[in-house]
């Protein structure tokens, strides 16, 4: 096939690209087949070197292929894709919603290796970050709606792949499952072996999911912050992109090849793209000097996409969502890793400036959850997250409210204990009044009868 690669002159023809489509989907293929646990790390940069995008289609056809001959090595496709997915997001896009439909058409077809091939893939996908872990909540939910002992039992192997990930990342919603499989277990309506897989999963719960970690360390391969999230529904209309699958001719074949091509060295690095420039027979002294002007461009090249930024927003997001209070929620944030020009305010308006913003007395009102003084262990928990970030500048009036708090405490208590004394005089005064006037009316009550006696007195003599 090589040899037939040279012999055609024009590069743009439909025959040559019909060869280079056969020979990307066989090498494709054939990574694909041969990846394993110990040489995922060497496959990874043989696989970006072949053309991706054009065969992006190919690639995830070959994954789930693979991944339904073989469940067992299900972790090493999701970390293949994992790897693939922090690059080209779009293909790990486009494999999660071949994966989804194929679970949703097994599950119509009650077909059930597949949906448990589908259900481990996307498990794993989940356990990669992948994968939403909504995804996985509403495939269980689904599962549970109407129990059978399929059904359950795949529910079961399930969570078994993907409950210690769904423990940290969403403990109510896991909680919620366990309630429903709890329920299932009470009615009594499955089948016995299936109730016992149902009572070996709460053991495993209670053990806090051991023997079933989530990610095995060789199957991490991906920082937190290269990882990219996809979240699907099971209800949204997903396109499988099926013509992806077979070859098309394309009018841009040669610039696109080349735009891969700068593409894979910025994904390589300049010394492997070196390398395969010196093993191609083709190339030339002018292919040289243009790989050169290349390399200098595109050291001057800026991402202006704000990519990291936005997958920082998304990752603030999914942690305050998926959180149970917000104690949780302020010590998952502490725990992500802000990169340097990521403080956009801080860094846009300057400390001072923020500060002037966020004491503004019209805008009080929107900051009093972010910056609370209705109780003290409220307003240090706000100071300690704002500092513990770099941010400890914006928190000054809250430390000065701190620290005059047991002062205003005693200010308020005055006036309340003046109140009180002054009630307490004003009551007394009127006793005594009452008294005084009680007093009186006995006097005068006491000279009406002397009175009378005198009379009676003086009428006998």
């Amino acid at each position: 096939m090589a040899q037939m690669m040279r012999e055609v002159e024009d590069k743009s023809s439909p025959e040559y690209q019909r060869l280079t489509w056969d020979a990307l989907k066989k090498s494709i293929n054939g990574l694909v087949n041969k990846v394993n646990a110990t040489n995922i790390k060497n496959i990874v940069p043989e696989l970006f070197a072949e053309n991706l995008v054009r065969g992006r289609g190919l690639f995830c056809q070959s994954c789930i292929k693979s991944q339904m001959a073989s469940p067992g090595f299900t972790d090493v496709f999701a970390a293949l894709v994992a790897v693939v997915n922090t690059k080209f997001p779009e293909i790990g896009r486009l494999l999660l919603v071949r994966v989804v439909l194929q679970l949703k058409r097994a599950y119509k077809r009650n077909d059930k290796p597949q949906l448990l091939a589908a259900t481990k893939f996307i498990a794993h996908l989940v356990n990669q970050v992948v994968a939403h872990e909504l995804v996985a909540l509403e495939l269980l939910t689904v599962l549970l709606e109407n129990p059978t002992d399929d059904s359950v039992e795949v529910a079961v192997g399930f969570v078994k792949e993907c409950g210690a990930m769904l423990q940290d990342l969403s403990p109510q919603g896991l909680h919620a499952i366990f309630e429903r499989f709890r329920g299932i277990l009470h009615e009594g309506e499955i089948d016995k072996r299936v109730q016992f897989l149902i009572e070996g999963l709460f053991a495993i719960r209670k053990a806090k999911f051991q023997g079933f970690p989530a990610i095995r360390p060789e199957s991490d391969l991906v920082e937190q912050e290269d990882q990219f999230t996809h979240e699907i529904s099971l209800e949204d209309e997903l396109d499988p992109e099926t013509n992806l699958n077979v070859f098309r001719a394309n009018p841009n074949f040669v610039e696109d090849e080349k735009a891969y091509e700068n593409l894979k060295r910025s994904i390589l690095g300049a010394e492997s793209s070196e390398d395969e420039e010196g093993s191609d027979a083709g190339s030339d002294d002018d292919d040289d000097d243009e790989s050169d002007e290349d390399d200098e461009e595109q050291m001057e090249i800026k991402d202006r996409t704000e990519t990291n930024l936005v997958n920082l927003r998304r990752t603030i997001y999914l942690t305050i969502m998926s959180s149970v209070d917000f104690e949780e929620a302020g010590h998952k944030l502490m725990k992500i890793k802000l990169e340097p020009g990521q403080e956009e305010l801080s860094e846009h308006l300057g400390i001072r400036l923020l500060n002037e913003r966020l004491n503004d007395p019209t805008m009080q009102g929107s900051f009093e959850s972010i910056f609370p003084k209705d109780h003290p262990k409220n307003t240090r928990f706000s100071i300690n997250f704002f500092t513990s970030i770099g941010l400890g500048g914006i928190t000054e009036s809250l430390r000065e409210y701190l620290k005059n708090m047991p002062r205003l405490i005693m200010q308020q208590q005055k006036p309340a204990s003046s109140e009180s004394e002054s009630s307490g005089s004003e009551s007394g005064s009127e006793s005594s009044s009452g008294s005084s006037s009680e007093s009186e009316s006995e006097s005068e009550s006491s000279s009406d009868e002397s009175d009378r006696r005198r009379s009676k007195r003086r009428k006998r003599t």
